[in-house]
């Protein structure tokens, strides 16, 4: 389970990254409404792996403290 936490976040990151790529692209091309809608899914999808982010390192957290040292 820890590993599929890690997993979400990461993939959330890369659509994150990719909805970036796909905004600076349309806009070179002066195509500044779809630019938009894609900068706008990538501050969802970069919100949505912060969140995940926050949720995997908890997880991690509580594995940690539950393995004796």
């Amino acid at each position: 389970m820890n590993y599929d936490s890690h997993q979400r976040a990461a993939e959330f990151h890369e659509m994150a990254a990719h909805a970036h790529r796909a905004a600076a692209v349309h806009h070179g091309k002066q195509d500044h409404f779809t630019g938009n809608e894609h900068s706008r899914q990538a501050m969802e999808h970069a919100n949505k792996a912060h969140q995940a982010t926050l949720e995997a390192f908890a997880q991690s957290a509580e594995l940690a403290k539950s393995h004796p040292k």
